[in-house]
């Protein structure tokens, strides 16, 4: 039990998706001076080092962002906003450190947004709330995120990007992020949604589709980028973002992005992407 530990897979394609898509997101809210609220519900340690024997295990990183830093050895500009986050916590020439949800989002956010980050697992709950150690606008909780919400929920500033990962190493976690989901769009359907999800078995994504489009919520888009074909057997060959009420902006840039990334990213020599809307508005 919450034996997942993302330092094996940090940095690599799925992080790229998600958290590509978290910053057009959050880019996006802060086009407008407002305040917003960000609340990751699996955040993870914050901050994941790429040198360490986790990383190097599995190296899954070098066909992640290890193809555009520490030389781009491809060239994506609608990357640069991410990049560029990367950026932040690396000396030029060099990819030692790799930023996860949270720390992406502080990186954003303006002195008046504020941000929600829970975490069960403890290692990486006290390695989160250390990264984050003073910094009254961010809230660290050892907490079930699937819980959280309904506390939080509406936000006092009416605007909000929630993002929901799990690591779905419990099963239950496939009908738990769809019932989550459904409650906290009662309680603010304005909200951003975004899910992401590992196409391992693709009958589990599938129902999860399924279960939205029959769920009366009402502008939905599906992102997926994968670097094989699915098969039995082979683990995660594609990951996903599901976006509830996703910028206007979002599915153009996807639509350009995504081809360019899955040839990247291909193992089979195949490109292995999905850019659709799900529930039209």
């Amino acid at each position: 039990m919450l034996s997942y530990r993302h330092g094996f897979h940090a940095g690599n394609f799925a992080d790229l998706l998600k958290h590509f898509v978290q910053v057009e997101i959050l880019n996006y809210l802060a086009q407008k001076e407002k305040p917003y609220d960000y609340i990751d519900t699996h955040a993870g340690a914050g901050m994941y080092r790429l040198d360490d024997s986790a990383a190097k295990k599995t190296m899954e990183y070098k066909n992640g962002i290890g193809h555009f830093r520490p030389q781009s050895k491809h060239t994506v500009a609608e990357l640069e906003p991410l990049l560029s986050v990367v950026d932040q916590f690396n000396k030029t020439g060099q990819l030692k450190l790799y930023p996860g949800s949270p720390v992406i989002a502080s990186s954003l956010m303006r002195s008046y947004d504020k941000a929600w980050l829970h975490e069960l697992h403890s290692s990486d709950f006290q390695r989160l709330e250390a990264q984050f150690a003073g910094q009254r606008a961010i809230k660290v909780r050892q907490q079930d995120g699937f819980q959280a919400l309904s506390a939080l929920l509406p936000t006092q500033s009416r605007r909000a990007l929630v993002l929901i990962d799990p690591s779905y190493e419990v099963k239950e976690d496939y009908r738990r992020v769809v019932s989550a989901i459904k409650m906290a769009h009662k309680r603010m359907p304005t909200a951003i949604f975004a899910l992401w999800y590992p196409v391992v078995d693709r009958r589990r994504i599938d129902d999860i589709h399924r279960h939205f489009k029959h769920s009366g919520i009402r502008n939905i888009d599906l992102f997926e980028l994968g670097t094989q074909a699915d098969s039995p057997g082979l683990g995660m060959t594609s990951s996903g973002m599901l976006v509830i009420n996703p910028p206007w902006t979002l599915m153009k840039t996807m639509q350009t992005v995504l081809p360019a990334l899955a040839n990247i990213v291909s193992q089979d020599n195949q490109t292995h992407y999905c850019c659709e809307t799900l529930v039209p508005e």
